[in-house]
């Protein structure tokens, strides 16, 4: 499931295959975007914003003023592959959005959520809370929206992107199991700073993993602590994990914890 730490590392690929380069041909395969056309133009750089993810490209022409910004969420399905130009799509090309080529490179975004292109996207994304993949992430910030509302469930909050971007449904299953907190606990009654701290970590730690762990395990059935392991047990008290449901924005989903070690 995309949440930070994919789009941050598919941001890196991106960025080796594309900074720097001029793009040879484009084809938005959308269409609100079918008739744009961005060849001839270089890509100045490629960075994420929690589960944002800009390409961010040069004029048409200097002092043109026309710089854009290829914007993509990956929602739940979405991926970006990159790869030399000739090489068989790994994904059917129906699911195809956006491809993008320079001289030996090819870049495609499959099934994304969100496509389109931005003359201004840090105001675009100004609503986003502090990135907690950002080099110079304010942590203080994180605390102090989270803390706005002390009724909110912390399962809702750490969902909310406007008061910390990056963590998706995964992570906040598994941050709350390893700080011992319900999901249900309201903001209030949290102690907050670690929970961002842990939070940081989590998602720093797995940024280029190739297979997301929070368990410091490896194996497929080893790398979770309770996210997908409903009526399984806890590797720490042998409880039985449970799977509900909270409101959250965006709509309800499921989160998973050990009724023991989050009394």
């Amino acid at each position: 499931m995309p949440e930070g730490d994919t789009v941050f590392a598919a941001a890196a690929r991106l960025r080796q295959g594309l900074e720097g380069r001029t793009l040879t041909s484009t084809q938005f395969r959308i269409p609100s975007l079918a008739t744009s056309d961005l060849s001839g133009r270089t890509v100045v750089s490629v960075r994420s914003r929690g589960k944002h993810l800009l390409i961010d490209v040069g004029e048409s022409e200097p002092g043109a003023g026309d710089a854009l910004s290829i914007h993509s969420h990956l929602k739940m399905e979405g991926v970006w592959h990159v790869h030399r130009r000739g090489q068989k799509w790994r994904r059917p090309a129906y699911q195809a959005r956006v491809v993008l080529r320079t001289d030996d490179t090819e870049a495609v975004g499959f099934d994304l959520g969100t496509l389109e292109l931005l003359a201004d996207p840090d105001a675009a994304l100004a609503y986003l809370g502090p990135d907690l993949l950002a080099d110079d992430f304010d942590r203080e910030e994180a605390i102090r929206r989270l803390a706005a509302d002390p009724e909110q469930t912390i399962g809702a909050a750490l969902l909310d992107q406007r008061l910390m971007a990056g963590v998706g449904n995964v992570f906040r299953s598994e941050i709350c199991y390893l700080r011992g907190v319900l999901p249900t606990r309201p903001v209030g009654e949290v102690d907050l700073g670690p929970m961002v701290d842990l939070s940081r970590r989590l998602l720093w730690a797995n940024r280029m993993r190739s297979a997301r762990t929070t368990t410091g395990q490896t194996s497929p059935n080893g790398r979770m602590w309770v996210y997908g392991r409903k009526g399984q047990l806890c590797r720490r008290c042998a409880t039985i994990i449970r799977r509900g449901e909270i409101p959250s924005t965006g709509g309800d989903r499921s989160i998973y914890w050990c009724p023991r070690c989050q009394a």
